[in-house]
């Protein structure tokens, strides 16, 4: 239920935020992570042509990345930090600035966002937004990075200056309606779908954030509510999951903003799809654009996208604890260079997972411990040396990957 998740509220008897006071502060790394040394020393066998990554046979993809397995690679040296400045209200989603090493914003149930820089050292949190009156649901970096975009169940979207954290505009659902989530249009930064849900609609909206207006035909409305967006790379196609287990996928117009519903899949009948993850792997060795979903049914799923109107077709499963809060997960940002693809989660029981999405058996890469709460999103950074993960009791982890 969708309601739980954004009044949850854990106690939890040991707490490593009870020592010291709330805000920013470095942690004692906890050493490594990494898994056993014959999950390390993993084979990789030959991938025929067009399995989903590149086959173990391009030598010039696997140099940019070091040549090594995904387990070495995905090796973390501990925690290199701890934010706790949104302590006892979960932190939905987390995201690192687009091709950024050291910008990262999240966004909590307590009503504001926080903007935090990683270095130099010691990292702070560079700017809070405040202006929200209710919990922040979901938020998006714009593609310079100079503007975030904002949803509350205060019925508000907001457009935010990312260096002062001033708040540019503020976009009022003229029912009300509760915001849960929002996504840039990839090509045109200007739009911005938004998922509104009041007692008469669930609807999806396309938004001019430099008007602060709809845009006319950019609507669609929903039997659930929609709880995930993502939009395909060139943004032609966007899927959007609800909370009765339903991926709808739209046609987006760039020349108009026009929304046209295309296909629908039914993941499971009566889950709510948390998380969708869209990435077109485009590369000399390899095509396959997929999609990344959390579905609350304790499972992680890969879909591949198998023609231009976004229809679905299942490709496998990893098994995670997931059966009611509104977890994420995410590509790795380089696995198009390796000898093999990662993916990443949360988790509800206080776990980080990666997974190899081209082993047949034992595909987990590997597994991170320190949160005391379900972790709901993860996040990387453009060269992946710092993953960000957060959770339901409003921590926030840095987590430092080994140095090869």
């Amino acid at each position: 239920c969708f309601a739980v998740w954004w009044s949850l509220k854990l106690d939890f008897e040991e707490d490593p935020r009870a020592q010291g006071a709330r805000g920013h502060r470095r942690s004692v790394s906890r050493g490594s992570y990494q898994l056993q040394a014959q999950m390390n020393r993993a084979v990789y066998e030959e991938r025929p042509p067009g399995s989903l990554v590149p086959t173990s046979v391009a030598e010039a993809s696997r140099a940019m990345a070091g040549d090594t397995t995904l387990s070495e690679n995905y090796a973390f040296a501990g925690m290199h930090h701890i934010f706790d400045q949104h302590v006892d209200s979960a932190v939905p989603r987390l995201q690192f600035a687009n091709d950024d090493k050291h910008l990262l914003a999240c966004c909590s149930l307590d009503g504001t966002l926080s903007i935090m820089t990683l270095s130099p050292s010691p990292p702070t949190v560079k700017v809070t937004l405040k202006g929200h009156a209710g919990p922040v649901t979901d938020f998006a970096w714009s593609l310079s990075n100079d503007i975030i975009v904002s949803t509350s169940q205060d019925g508000t979207l907001r457009i935010w200056n990312t260096e002062d954290g001033r708040c540019i505009r503020e976009v009022v659902d003229p029912e009300a309606s509760e915001l849960l989530c929002c996504t840039f249009q990839p090509m045109n930064n200007n739009l911005t779908v938004v998922s509104a849900v009041g007692n008469s609609k669930h609807l999806l909206q396309v938004v001019n954030i430099s008007t602060g207006k709809k845009v006319k035909g950019g609507s669609s409305k929903l039997t659930g509510r929609v709880l995930s967006l993502s939009f395909d790379a060139p943004g032609r196609i966007l899927w959007a999951g609800d909370d009765r287990g339903s991926i709808f996928s739209f046609l987006f117009d760039m020349a108009t903003g026009k929304l046209t519903k295309a296909k629908r899949l039914v993941v499971s009948e009566g889950s709510s799809i948390s998380s969708i993850s869209a990435r077109s792997w485009i590369s000399r060795e390899a095509r396959d654009p997929s999609l990344l979903i959390n579905a609350c049914i304790n499972k992680l799923l890969l879909y591949r996208v198998v023609d231009n109107e976004g229809t679905l077709q299942l490709k496998r499963s990893f098994p995670i604890q997931h059966s009611s809060q509104p977890l994420h997960s995410i590509f790795c940002p380089l696995m198009s260079f390796r000898q093999g693809a990662c993916v990443v989660t949360g988790s509800e029981d206080a776990c980080v997972y990666f997974f190899d999405v081209e082993r047949n058996t034992k595909a987990i890469v590997n597994k991170l411990q320190g949160h005391s709460g379900p972790v709901l999103d993860v996040s990387f950074n453009c060269d992946e040396s710092l993953l960000a993960s957060s959770d339901a009791t409003g921590m926030v982890i840095i987590w430092r990957r080994e140095q090869k």
